[in-house]
């Protein structure tokens, strides 16, 4: 009988009012901290950063009061300077908080370079189709006497013979030496 008299008194309808007030109390104080703490509502805007060097975005960043997270870049583009900014992360425009790291991928120096295979005693148009999927161009095309009719027979660039092992850049002109159907003249 005691437990339900306590439960119907005055007293415990005061504690329960008072937690009650110390509850939404604490959360207010607690929600108006978190706004002050996190600059709730205060956003800054990512600029446009694509096109642009590594130390020109780094000034444009600080002043917006971001920072900078350089990611590598695997694949060339001619469209843009060397070194300079290909792609971000966010995207320029969207309102991110102050200090957020903005991701910027840069394009490398040049295309990467890429082991030419070894086409020689193999046919023009086995070749042509092997060199283009390395994204290399077939260039001038000369033939000389052998037997072979369009049998790949040597390769040059810019020149200079290759040798199987040789490394280009992707896009490199490849000049291919390719035999006539004839036989040598002894």
């Amino acid at each position: 009988m005691n437990i339900i008299k306590f439960l119907v008194s005055k007293t415990f309808f005061k504690q329960i009012l008072l937690a009650v007030v110390a509850v939404i109390v604490l959360c207010f104080l607690m929600l108006w901290w978190l706004k002050g703490y996190t600059n709730h509502g205060d956003f800054e805007t990512v600029p446009d950063l694509k096109g642009k060097s590594i130390s020109v975005a780094q000034m444009e960043l600080d002043e917006n009061n971001l920072a900078m997270q350089i990611q590598d870049s695997a694949n060339f583009n001619p469209d843009y300077p060397r070194f300079s900014v290909i792609e971000q992360e966010p995207v320029a425009g969207s309102q991110v908080k102050e200090n957020r790291k903005i991701y910027l991928t840069l394009n490398p120096s040049g295309y990467r370079k890429i082991e030419v295979p070894d086409l020689r005693e193999r046919t023009f148009r086995q070749a042509k189709p092997n060199l283009e999927a390395l994204e290399f161009k077939v260039g001038k095309i000369t033939y000389e006497d052998n037997i072979g009719k369009d049998l790949v027979l040597k390769m040059y660039y810019n020149g200079e013979l290759l040798k199987p092992g040789d490394k280009l850049a992707k896009t490199s002109i490849i000049d291919l030496v390719l035999g006539n159907g004839n036989r040598p003249s002894k």
